[in-house]
């Protein structure tokens, strides 16, 4: 009887133990939420420090910065005045039938809320329609990171077959013949010369104004420490700390300007898409796709370079554990394109209540875009 009570004391000082360790671990369960609103008010640098894995460079969470272009410069005003006008334009296509605002709406945070984006006739994408809001910060653009600069990335979907599909050989002459697009070309650089440097120009320039708007968790950080509910506090929290997110999600934009292999690229499949490698062709970059920014996420889904998930509970679920791991045969194996997935990647493992506060914390980063005016269109 002597022994059964000590094994049976010894378990519970076992379990004791361990329920303590798992406390410990649990990030969230060692401040209560007074105490979080509390130490979340104080200047970001005496936050908790994040869970962050050995290796990564982070950045702390901030404000919203601002767009780096100065519209009220007239002489900047005019080109982006031009970009703009372009950029709504369908006659930049070669069927006159799509314009870059087809894949980039303003009312949809500037993406076009379809799994992929529409091709030209029947040529069928591939690809979700990133977002381009606070597009001048990334060091390159596009999932695959094809384009290095603004210029670049508005000349690909320009000329991509599947895209819109145009000659830009053709492109400046048609232009040149509008009246009302020869008055704005004036009016932006001096003479009505049509070029395709400038009409690249002129994208690039207008893209680099689109922002996204303040959101609770600005105002936060600005003083208002009632604009994040206890709900959303918990999520900011388990965001810097247990949900291990600030690896590629950190600094003002939530984003590491980075790549990284997510398990996506479907290799050895029909619809494999090996992305940066594509760009790079360097092995190691196989099955890469550029780290988005999560400001306004919860209103840009479906998520991920191919749009293949619909719903944020998948979406959560993935992370949680850890992502999916592909099987692969003995001959895919050896093969030096085999997609390698992130080290970072790991099981998070949070409880219901705890995805619950994480998701919340998002909404709280996510709020609608910031209304445009489309510009009326030059006729002839």
């Amino acid at each position: 009887m002597k022994r059964v009570l000590l094994l049976l004391s010894t378990l519970f000082v076992l379990l004791l133990t361990l329920s303590a360790l798992s406390l410990k671990s649990d990030h969230t369960s060692i401040f209560s939420i007074d105490s979080l609103r509390t130490i979340y008010a104080r200047p970001s640098s005496l936050w908790p420090k994040p869970t962050i894995d050995k290796g990564v460079i982070y950045e702390e969470l901030g404000m919203l910065p601002p767009s780096p272009i100065d519209v009220r410069n007239d002489s900047i005003q005019t080109i982006v005045k031009l970009g703009k006008t372009l950029f709504f334009d369908r006659r930049l296509s070669g069927s006159d039938q799509i314009s870059c605002s087809t894949c980039h709406v303003p009312s949809l945070n500037w993406t076009d809320g379809l799994k992929v984006s529409i091709g030209h006739g029947s040529a069928q994408n591939t690809r979700n329609s990133p977002s381009i809001e606070n597009v001048w910060f990334y060091k390159s653009l596009f999932w695959d990171g094809r384009a290095k600069n603004l210029e670049e990335q508005a000349q690909i979907p320009l000329t991509s077959e599947i895209e819109m599909h145009q000659d830009m050989k053709v492109l400046p002459k048609k232009l040149g013949e509008i009246k009302g697009y020869k008055k704005l070309f004036k009016k932006a650089f001096g003479d009505d010369k049509v070029t395709k440097e400038r009409i690249f120009g002129s994208l690039a320039l207008f893209q680099k104004t689109v922002t996204s708007a303040k959101t609770p968790f600005d105002r936060f950080l600005e003083g208002d420490h009632k604009s994040l509910t206890d709900q959303q506090l918990h999520g900011l929290h388990l965001f810097r700390t247990k949900a291990r997110c600030m690896n590629c999600h950190h600094g003002p934009l939530f984003t590491d300007n980075d790549f990284h292999n997510l398990g996506l690229a479907n290799y050895g499949k029909a619809n494999q898409d090996l992305g940066l490698y594509n760009a790079t062709k360097n092995p190691k970059d196989s099955g890469k796709f550029k780290t988005p920014g999560l400001r306004n996420v919860m209103k840009t889904g479906p998520w991920f370079h191919d749009g293949s998930v619909k719903t944020v509970d998948s979406l959560m679920d993935l992370y949680n554990m850890g992502m999916l791991v592909p099987a692969y045969t003995l001959a895919q194996m050896d093969d030096p394109l085999l997609p390698q997935n992130d080290r970072l990647l790991r099981g998070i493992r949070l409880s219901r209540t705890e995805i619950k506060a994480l998701v919340s914390f998002l909404e709280a980063i996510s709020v609608e875009p910031i209304k445009v005016k489309q510009p009326i269109l030059p006729k002839h």
